[in-house]
């Protein structure tokens, strides 16, 4: 056959077969994603009256009016080595969708090759089949350009990075689940600290006068005014107040320890100033409609992605029942001179289309289609439950910060009253009126209502930052956490050839 002729019916082949591809472009086996259905309640129960929200800012930290809070957070989203793993994770994860999206394209490469070939003279001639006279050597220089190709005409090739493009996603909005956990971890350390300091100026306080009285007491024991036993109980109660002390600051320093981790610092080279929490109170922060926490949170985000990517893959196992086109071909030039390699008559081609057609494979493709189908279920049973907890998360929060920002004044009162008690019962006892006993007892009920109301507080500012933490805070689908060089599918702005 004529090679002008073996060429020509081989570009009707490939124009063939390509044009089988464009018009199976559109046909992919599988289903189609749909999401889950979830019930969405009218409204949050811990709320007066459901009402639409304004979104949270991306810098929601600033609410608070806090300074201090401001710089910790912005460290540590710069610092973070849990949020920096996470940020590479998208990086592969995306690189990934780029590998599996280039198999929608043709593999093209080049592979010359140089050959020489000594024959021998003792051997039998392969056109005779008598002895040759004599030896040969033989160069050759081949330079082709290989094409390799799968027409994808059930989709299995576009389902698969259907599938690697949503977990690009997925690994996406996981930065978001991390990123918003350390902005809230940060908060909540933080205010903690200040809470721990606000014990801290307590308990000194109130060491100051117990040092003061225990003074006192023992200057009355030394002329008859008092017993032993009275000068007993004060030191005992200055005793257990040190001890109280030094526990806080344990505390304390454990605590800045964790938060220098957080932000991303070595802990002996981090501190954090003093600031003791007092009159602090939490922004008011409307929760909206339930609906809108599916693409508020990051984490429901996430879990969805994680359905669509598995719902693809069973359009994958499914194409696998299909018969697969595969084209290759062969185009370059071929000489046993290199003078000559590149003339016109020294160009070879070649091109083998062929069909893999699955007949027996043991159950095999069965199996695969319904481990697809059984991972699928698995991930919308994650995502509904996400849903789930979103809603328990968000009514948890509502419920704290009402019932800590009732308890908090309930103990501002209570620590007034305590000092009204304690002053009354100074008097009393220096009037000779009431024993030392009741002004231990009035000591002792202050210096509890006042922690306690500090604890309160503390609550209070947790609850507030977990139902930040709860809406979604600032976090939106639309954030690119590693790179805005890549365009909307994961692809990169150049160098796509490779």
């Amino acid at each position: 056959m004529p090679s002008h002729l073996g060429l020509g019916r081989a570009r009707v082949v490939l124009v063939g077969l390509a044009a089988a591809s464009v018009l199976a472009a559109g046909c992919a086996v599988g289903p189609d994603y749909v999401r889950p259905e979830v019930e969405e309640p009218a409204q949050f129960k811990s709320q007066a009256r459901g009402e639409a929200a304004p979104p949270i800012p991306a810098e929601w930290w600033r609410l608070y009016g806090d300074p201090e809070l401001d710089q910790l957070i912005v460290t540590a989203t710069a610092s973070n080595q849990s949020l920096r793993q996470a940020v590479a994770r998208v990086d592969e994860a995306r690189a990934l969708a780029r590998v599996a999206g280039s198999y929608l394209y043709p593999t093209v490469s080049a592979d010359p090759t140089f050959s020489r070939t000594r024959y021998s003279a003792n051997r039998d001639s392969t056109v005779t089949g008598r002895q040759v006279a004599q030896g040969v050597t033989v160069n050759n220089w081949l330079i082709p350009l290989d094409l390799t190709y799968e027409l994808d005409v059930w989709g299995r090739v576009r389902r698969s990075f259907e599938s690697a493009k949503a977990q690009a996603k997925a690994s996406a909005h996981d930065v978001g689940v991390v990123r918003l956990t350390v902005e809230t971890d940060v908060a909540r350390y933080y205010y903690t600290l200040r809470w721990l300091d606000a014990q801290t100026q307590i308990l000194a306080g109130t060491v100051v006068s117990y040092r003061e009285q225990v003074r006192l007491l023992s200057a009355q024991l030394r002329t008859g005014l008092v017993s032993a036993i009275v000068v007993s109980q004060a030191q005992a109660q200055l005793q257990a107040t040190l001890a109280q002390q030094r526990d806080v600051e344990r505390a304390r320093a454990d605590q800045e320890h964790a938060l220098a981790i957080l932000c991303g610092r070595p802990a002996p080279s981090f501190a954090v100033a003093r600031n003791p929490l007092h009159e602090t109170s939490p922004p008011a922060l409307p929760p909206g409609f339930p609906a809108q926490l599916l693409v508020r949170r990051p984490d429901v985000a996430l879990a969805e992605q994680t359905v669509v990517a598995t719902n693809a893959q069973i359009g994958v196992a499914t194409a696998e029942f299909y018969p697969r086109f595969m084209l290759m071909s062969s185009a370059g030039f071929e000489s046993a001179n290199l003078a000559t390699l590149f003339n016109w008559q020294s160009r070879v081609a070649s091109i083998s289309p062929s069909i893999s057609i699955p007949i027996f494979q043991g159950g095999r493709l069965r199996a695969n289609l319904a481990a697809s189908r059984a991972r699928y279920e698995q991930t919308v049973g994650t995502y509904v439950n996400q849903v789930l907890v979103a809603y328990g998360d968000v009514e948890d929060a509502l419920t704290d910060l009402h019932a800590f920002s009732d308890e908090v004044g309930r103990l501002r009162e209570a620590v007034g009253a305590s000092q009204s008690y304690l002053r009354l019962a100074q008097v009393q006892y220096r009037q000779g009126l009431a024993d030392y006993l009741i002004v231990i007892d009035a000591e002792r009920t202050l210096l509890a209502n006042q922690l306690s109301l500090a604890q309160a507080v503390n609550l209070q500012m947790a609850a507030s930052v977990h139902l930040i933490k709860a809406l979604g805070g600032g976090w939106s689908p639309a954030e690119d956490p590693a790179s805005n060089q890549r365009s909307a599918d994961g692809s990169p702005v150049s160098g796509a050839s490779r």
